[in-house]
């Protein structure tokens, strides 16, 4: 490893922030120089619990991250937040607002936080979430916290990332039953009933405990739901307790390191997607070239299903003779 190279992981591992957060840079540039400095960090990441925040739009989720971290704050964690924001339509970058949410942390050597943009990415997660979470792994953060940027019922990602999904439901949001079909009901690990002091909230209780028997991914584990007001902290220490009784639950009869093999086997996927691409720009098929092709196929002068083989065969033809 060059010396420059190392020096920057070491950096990492002291927890410097500003090492931390141009690694985190270099990771959404997708620099050059990523790869190299992704596996100096890999021998020091698996050690963070990596809790998932998700649900709508309007559930508190900030203000539910903003109190868990300073739940665990002051019990003594450090805490690195990762917070998926909507990209702004003008320069692709994130919007921000979990940064002004959460400033009473700011100054905190054991807290960092790291607003990142979806950049296009669907599913409510940032395609360089996983490698931003291993760089906040790497650095020695005990808890690292990932909200998600909140697209309703499709924002299923975050199971493939987390070790332990929360869902957040809030009540007054209109059909309550339509919050909580399919695939979020399936991914909860924890729900959440956030704004607790609102009308409703015990009919979304009803429902959820009503719809329960249709998620069989949990085994023998019955997912609680804690009622909370994250405005005013209500809840929080219960929702805590629910976070590590489901992680002693994970850890019995090896179901966490079962569940981190069946991330990394959907992760690998997607990075070798990502690095197919990658090598396909370098050998002439970037983006003018996929655009000519989808004119092309769009007039119905290709047909996509057998110009695609012969666009992975070049490819890899192309890479050989290097």
């Amino acid at each position: 490893m060059p010396e420059a190279l190392s020096g920057f992981a070491e950096r990492i591992f002291e927890r410097d922030v500003r090492a931390v957060a141009r690694a985190i840079s270099l990771i959404e540039d997708d620099a050059e120089q990523l790869r190299a400095l992704l596996s100096a960090c890999f021998p020091k990441t698996g050690r963070a619990l990596q809790i998932g925040i998700t649900g709508s739009p309007g559930a508190g989720k900030s203000s539910l991250v903003d109190r868990l971290s300073h739940h665990y704050l002051r019990a003594g964690s450090s805490v690195g937040v990762l917070a998926v924001d909507p990209s702004s339509p003008y320069t692709g970058g994130a919007l921000l607002g979990d940064r002004i949410r959460m400033q009473e942390h700011h100054a905190n050597p054991n807290f960092y936080l790291r607003s990142m943009a979806t950049r296009g990415s669907l599913g409510g997660l940032a395609r360089t979430t996983a490698d931003a979470a291993s760089v906040l792994d790497a650095a020695g953060f005990d808890r690292i916290l990932i909200e998600t940027v909140g697209v309703g019922q499709d924002e299923v990602d975050i199971v493939r990332l987390a070790d332990i999904t929360i869902v957040v439901l809030v009540p007054g949001m209109g059909d309550d039953v339509q919050s909580i079909k399919a695939g979020i009901m399936e991914v909860a690990d924890i729900f959440v009933i956030n704004k607790s002091d609102r009308e409703g909230a015990d009919r979304i209780e009803a429902e959820v405990r009503a719809m329960q028997s249709h998620a069989s991914a949990h085994a023998d584990w019955v997912p609680p739901i804690v009622k909370t007001v994250a405005t005013t902290g209500d809840g929080i220490p219960a929702l805590a307790g629910a976070i590590e009784r489901y992680h002693a639950w994970l850890l019995q009869n090896v179901r966490f390191s079962s569940r981190r093999r069946a991330q990394w086997k959907e992760r690998l996927a997607e990075m070798v997607r990502h690095e197919m691409m990658r090598g396909a720009a370098s050998l002439g098929l970037g983006q003018e070239q996929l655009e000519q092709h989808a004119a092309a196929i769009e007039r119905r002068e290709e047909d996509p299903y057998r110009i695609v083989p012969v666009l992975v065969a070049n490819m890899l033809a192309g890479k050989s003779k290097r």
